[in-house]
């Protein structure tokens, strides 16, 4: 089988990006967080339908997978990092950029008040909740059940922002529209890994119990 092409995941990773970033300014904007939270899952939703790529969609399925699909992983968080540096950016030149930029700072503190193994866990369930709106998606699309897919991706991702999970791309729209630093970086190096094992945990998990017993 053919390798997709550097170009090609990128550019579909740099979209998903952005789509989060939008998720992420709306959910700034909103001055009540569960609208904002349901606002939020436009984006995945979006990323689905459209077929971008997005890192805390395709990490879980690590596991199920050849190798060299942790290069797509790979160009697929670069993307991503891109895409929502580029909304901040746009975002921050705008007359809504003061408000976008102020909340953004709080949520980012908030955050990185955490010790890292607060990060790593809370990252640790977004990164399982990310697999199933995934996998939920998927199988709703096969099975031609349009609404059942609405409610199965739109559900874990205002689960993860209700609940204050930690997610690696959102964050990074969040660490830019607020002020980069070294800090921040670390931040989401520990998230990245949080939500990469709890999305690899339930593949994993099938494959022990869908194991055949020894006689």
């Amino acid at each position: 089988m053919k390798l997709e092409s550097f170009r090609s995941i990128l550019a579909k990773a740099i979209m998903s990006g952005v789509m989060i970033g939008l998720g992420g300014t709306v959910y700034l904007m909103a001055d009540n967080k569960y609208v904002g939270g349901f606002l939020f899952s436009f984006g995945l939703f979006t990323i689905i339908q459209l077929g971008f790529a997005l890192f805390t969609g395709k990490v879980g399925y690590i596991p199920e997978r050849k190798p060299i699909y942790i290069r797509e992983v790979l160009i697929t968080l670069l993307g991503n990092i891109i895409g929502t540096g580029f909304t901040a950016l746009l975002v921050r030149m705008t007359r809504i950029g003061v408000k976008v930029h102020e909340n953004a700072v709080a949520v980012m503190e908030t955050k990185m008040s955490d010790g890292i193994l607060s990060r790593f866990i809370l990252g640790f369930f977004c990164g399982m909740l990310m697999y199933l709106a995934v996998e939920n998606g998927k199988n709703c699309r096969e099975k031609g059940h349009d609404m059942s897919m609405v409610f199965g991706t739109v559900v874990p991702v205002m689960l993860f922002i209700f609940c204050g999970f930690n997610h690696s791309i959102a964050d990074c729209f969040y660490l830019f529209a607020a002020d980069f630093s070294a800090a921040g970086a670390l931040y989401i190096l520990v998230v990245v890994l949080g939500n990469a094992l709890g999305g690899m945990f339930i593949p994993l998990m099938k494959k022990l119990f869908d194991k055949p017993q020894g006689m």
